[in-house]
């Protein structure tokens, strides 16, 4: 019975995670495709009506992209729901029983603010603020799903000390400074979900730039790491840095084809995706292991 529930509740919190991520590119394709005040009004879709109508003044596609998006957040809180229950259920008798609890109930009480930013950024008229907050959110609310996994699955974590223990952390710092000047880049550029919405108004190669140069400190890192790993013999460590080497030089190869093609849709749409991968990557390489330098205050 205890290896079944067990069995229920990893693919529950890997359906959170993933549903988490999927908020993410749900709400990229809003943005991308312009349809960010395809539903005008907060918490109904139109004025008197909480879904898309027919001849709505915003177009059918744009009202039910903006709805789906909307739709996915109420699977994600039942989703979420489900977590507490479980939670609550599983760690009765677990020595670490109030960190499973606070991080499953964490996730509810962030997908309820999502809404709450989802409703700013439309009221706003998708200030670019909001537009961030709302990313920055999901941002945290996957690293929470993932620590959660780890500590209700009582996941085995590998232990690293000295040099790469004290750098590790760093990269995932890094990583965490990279995703938010991009959400400064996404707003100073186009692709603001609406032809009349407001941007940052910094210059967008000046951002850019100091977005790129965080992704080269984070991939100069991670090969340092690689070899402190491959040369202390830390196989554990090195195909993990190895995976998430990949996964930034694919990320960083899109990032820059993107902006010389002047920001097409579909790269953006993948360079959304990829950021996505990154951090859940990242997060879930720190999880599995145990460093002296404490990482629980982003979880």
């Amino acid at each position: 019975m205890l290896v079944q529930r067990k069995s229920i509740s990893a693919k529950l919190l890997s359906f959170l995670v993933f549903l988490q991520a999927a908020l993410i590119v749900t709400g990229g394709s809003v943005r991308l495709t312009g349809s960010g005040l395809g539903c005008p009004t907060w918490p109904e879709c139109t004025p008197g009506s909480y879904t898309p109508i027919p001849n709505q003044a915003e177009g059918q596609l744009h009202a039910w992209i903006e709805f789906g998006n909307r739709l996915l957040t109420f699977v994600l809180f039942f989703c979420a729901v489900a977590v507490v229950i479980i939670a609550f259920r599983v760690s009765s008798n677990a020595v670490n029983k109030s960190r499973i609890r606070s991080l499953a109930g964490l996730q509810v009480l962030g997908i309820l603010g999502q809404g709450v930013l989802g409703g700013i950024t439309v009221l706003t008229d998708l200030h670019p603020l909001s537009v961030a907050s709302h990313y920055m959110l999901s941002i945290f609310l996957i690293a929470g799903a993932i620590s959660l996994r780890y500590e209700l699955l009582d996941l085995v974590k590998k232990p690293i000390e000295g040099l790469v223990g004290f750098l590790f952390p760093i990269i995932i710092w890094l990583t965490l400074i990279i995703l938010a000047i991009g959400t400064v880049v996404t707003g100073s550029g186009p692709h603001a979900g609406d032809e009349n919405a407001e941007r940052f108004g910094f210059n967008l190669r000046t951002v850019t730039s100091l977005h790129a140069d965080f992704v080269i400190a984070v991939l100069v890192l991670t090969i340092v790491l690689l070899a402190i790993s491959h040369h202390e013999k830390l196989s554990f460590l090195s195909r993990r840095l190895r995976i998430f080497l990949l996964i930034l030089l694919g990320q960083g190869l899109i990032g820059y084809v993107q902006y010389f093609q002047d920001l097409p849709e579909l790269l953006v749409a993948f360079h959304l995706i990829g950021s996505t991968l990154v951090w859940g990557y990242a997060w879930g390489m720190a999880k599995s292991l145990e460093s002296g330098f404490k990482l629980r205050k982003l979880s």
